[in-house]
């Protein structure tokens, strides 16, 4: 290619993944306890994460700050290639903000060299799935302009759907109040949440029930598919230590479209995680638009 697409460690892509296609990304970091880590989307990392949190381990996650974004830039530029950059929505992180700021400061002094920061208005696997599709065209001869106007015009074609295990990673987080979070799990309340069109993490309905959760993930996916034609589409989910879950809700898909292209089960990465807890599943794929439903 001869311009560069770049993301950051909240694709949620595997390191594989990124270091075979040679995609540059910016890691996150993390606390655990007292340690300071780095987002690194290793699977073996993620893993253990998880298994550390079922364990007691608290986690904290930091915002990457513009003199990070800025360094990380400029070794970019330095190659003498223009640039893309894709990170989660910015109403899920102060970071997009730091970015925009480091990229306005670069484009003075690279004034021959564009530099595209996008606001995806997705997280986790659904910018990662963004960024494979912008990454395939990119390598099928598509140039800067048309990549970065498909990423525009698909963008919000990307389905998020979540569901969490326990209320009590967002409770910490602050997206649910402690008496709600008290009543939900007495009542074993599984809230099923999508990302909308403006890029935030919203609940689409309350279910009783971890088995009743995963069946509106999949009849939420069944009903996006029913408007498209699935053949040979991509579906990713993501799964902090809940892979039986994950390998469920994949076969519940292939019963009714057996034709979908492929259907990839990996760890979801560690930021939103963090923020979510073990448990939480994750699906992403492209379709006709987002809907809570």
């Amino acid at each position: 290619m001869d311009y560069i697409i770049a993301t950051s460690s909240t694709s949620d892509l595997p390191r594989t993944w990124l270091e075979e296609h040679q995609i540059p990304f910016i890691p996150y970091s993390y606390t655990v306890g007292e340690t300071l880590c780095e987002d690194d989307c290793r699977e073996e990392t993620r893993t253990a994460v998880y298994r550390g949190m079922r364990e007691g381990d608290l986690l904290k996650t930091s915002m990457i700050n513009e003199f990070v974004y800025y360094d990380f830039f400029k070794d970019l530029l330095d190659t003498g290639k223009d640039v893309i950059f894709l990170d989660m929505s910015q109403k899920m992180s102060v970071s997009f903000v730091n970015a925009n700021a480091a990229a306005k400061k670069l484009r003075e002094e690279y004034p021959a060299q564009r530099l595209y920061v996008m606001d995806t208005l997705c997280i986790s696997g659904g910018l990662g799935t963004l960024v494979e599709n912008m990454v395939r065209r990119a390598e099928d001869g598509m140039s800067f302009e048309d990549v970065v106007a498909w990423g525009e015009a698909n963008k919000l074609k990307i389905a998020h759907r979540f569901t969490v295990d326990d209320l009590k990673y967002l409770k910490a987080g602050g997206r649910v109040s402690n008496a709600s979070a008290l009543v939900g799990s007495i009542l074993d309340i599984k809230p099923v949440l999508y990302v909308p069109d403006g890029g935030t993490l919203d609940v689409a309905q309350k279910v009783r029930g971890r088995k009743k959760a995963l069946r509106a993930i999949v009849d939420g996916v069944l009903h996006d598919l029913s408007e498209i034609d699935p053949a040979g589409l991509e579906i990713h989910i993501l799964q902090a230590d809940c892979v039986a879950d994950a390998e469920f809700v994949r076969d519940e898909i292939l019963k009714v479209y057996p034709q979908i292209g492929r259907v990839t089960i990996t760890g979801l990465g560690v930021v939103i995680g963090a923020h979510c807890g073990p448990g939480l599943l994750t699906i992403f794929y492209l379709c006709a638009g987002r809907r809570p439903t």
